[in-house]
């Protein structure tokens, strides 16, 4: 299963959203997912934020509900809460390549 999720994230608290996303990272790996891309962007008409889009892969939804329950991820929430605002997840698979290499 791909995941897209598109989170907006309060500039002042950067650190805090780096150290939750290095741990979820690590906690993920641990439940067969891997966080394959991230790609940064500005949030049109609000300096004090941004916005991070990341490309997650699983194994299958087991996986994902596995990682999402996980402890260890929950015992790290105050620093996403923090520093988060909102988040899209958009859940599907993967797509054809349309590049010609």
């Amino acid at each position: 299963m791909t995941l897209v999720v598109t989170l907006r994230v309060r500039r002042e608290r950067l650190e805090d959203f780096r150290a939750f996303e290095r741990h979820a990272a690590a906690v993920m790996a641990d439940h067969g997912g891997c966080l394959e891309r991230t790609v940064v962007a500005p949030v049109e008409g609000r300096a004090d934020l941004f916005a991070e889009v990341h490309v997650v892969t699983f194994p299958g939804e087991a996986a994902f509900a596995a990682y999402r329950a996980d402890p260890r991820l929950s015992a790290l929430a105050h620093l996403r809460d923090g520093a988060v605002v909102s988040t899209e997840i958009l859940v599907g698979e993967d797509g054809p390549s349309y590049s010609p290499r």
